[in-house]
């Protein structure tokens, strides 16, 4: 499996999705190839895929340090840990200054798995902004 491929079905899939979304997806080509993704209606969070070896890394970043309320940093990482289990298909993580919700599959997974992974992962983004806005300016 490579970015190509996934770029192709999503991009192909039109309103045809299992989904209910509609996908559109851009290869950008770097050292390594990453594919963005974005879902009509929220494009203000593209979801990054990239394919190693061993599994498809899916990331969607979240909120910078900086848009963070300092006082209530540690409440916020406290929800974060205790979301991260019931979160269906994703979990946190930190990537430079950056928060981000991520998942991953195999390599083996097809590429009905992917899109429905790439709609959770939305769907966590956006569920994840709601519940931690109180910690956020």
């Amino acid at each position: 499996m490579n970015i190509h491929l996934i770029a192709n079905h999503l991009n192909e899939l039109a309103d045809n999705s299992d989904t209910g979304f509609t996908f559109d997806s851009l290869p950008i080509a770097g050292e390594v190839d990453v594919l963005q993704v974005t879902i009509t209606g929220r494009e203000e969070i593209p979801i990054f895929v990239s394919v190693t070896d061993d599994q498809i890394l899916c990331i969607a970043y979240l909120w910078g340090e900086e848009e963070v309320k300092q006082d209530t940093r540690g409440e916020m990482l406290e929800a974060m840990v205790e979301m991260n289990i019931p979160m269906p298909l994703s979990s946190f993580s930190k990537i430079d200054d950056k928060y981000v919700i991520f998942g991953a599959l195999s390599v083996n997974s097809s590429l009905h798995d992917v899109e429905h992974e790439l709609s959770v992962l939305s769907d966590n983004s956006l569920e994840v902004i709601n519940e931690m806005a109180d910690y956020l300016l």
